[in-house]
């Protein structure tokens, strides 16, 4: 199994994790840039952006979580095996983040984009212990049909998505969010007006708010 690497910031003796999730043909320093403007409204958090197992068939400088048969050229097969792979390196990720870190799975949420975000849906309401959180940007839910018989924990979930977007449709957030209530989780939504396949000003508002009701003492 390959050893998730990832740069920390935060505070040394940290009281809760925030882990970025990248979205696909992109690395962990995407994404932990966003520590920047969130880390003063959220002191005392340390945040964590790993990159993704393999590099990206597309993107040979960027990562990938699992390929995708249509942008390129990869089987179904290939992809189903490549997932599972992160999904052990996802899950021994944060289980040595919280340890690392001493601290308990409810003083954990995910942040993800895009594949990122599917993987966050996927991984997290199969883990043994909630998590306090997951916030999913311009993603989608994987195999919905699976979740209600295999979710384990049911943590709450925000997902943002713009309405504007061309590579993940914006649909897939109605969707996402459906299948989620009807599984017996918590969502909440916002969408991001004119806003592509990105993360805008006013959604980061919303999940900064999201993380601090969740991680807040």
């Amino acid at each position: 199994m390959t050893d998730l690497k990832s740069a920390r910031k935060g505070p040394e003796n940290a009281d809760a994790v925030v882990v970025f999730l990248h979205g696909y043909g992109a690395d962990g320093a995407d994404l932990l840039a966003l520590a920047d403007p969130l880390a003063p409204h959220l002191p005392n958090t340390a945040f964590y952006a790993p990159d993704a197992p393999e590099r990206s068939l597309n993107n040979p400088m960027g990562y990938q979580w699992f390929p995708i048969p249509w942008l390129d050229g990869s089987s179904e097969t290939e992809a189903k095996a490549a997932m599972g792979r992160s999904i052990a390196a996802l899950n021994a990720f944060l289980d040595k983040v919280l340890a690392d870190e001493g601290l308990a799975a409810d003083r954990m949420a995910v942040i993800g984009f895009s594949q990122g975000t599917m993987m966050a849906l996927h991984v997290l309401p199969r883990r043994d212990a909630e998590m306090a959180g997951i916030v999913g940007f311009s993603g989608r839910l994987l195999t919905p049909e699976l979740l209600e018989a295999e979710a384990k924990v049911k943590p709450p979930v925000l997902l943002i998505h713009g309405d504007e977007d061309s590579v993940v449709p914006f649909q897939d957030m109605g969707l996402a969010g459906e299948a989620l209530e009807k599984a017996g989780f918590t969502v909440y939504g916002h969408v991001m007006k004119g806003t592509g396949h990105g993360i805008s000003p006013d959604g980061l508002s919303v999940a900064l708010s999201f993380l601090k009701d969740r991680l807040g003492k």
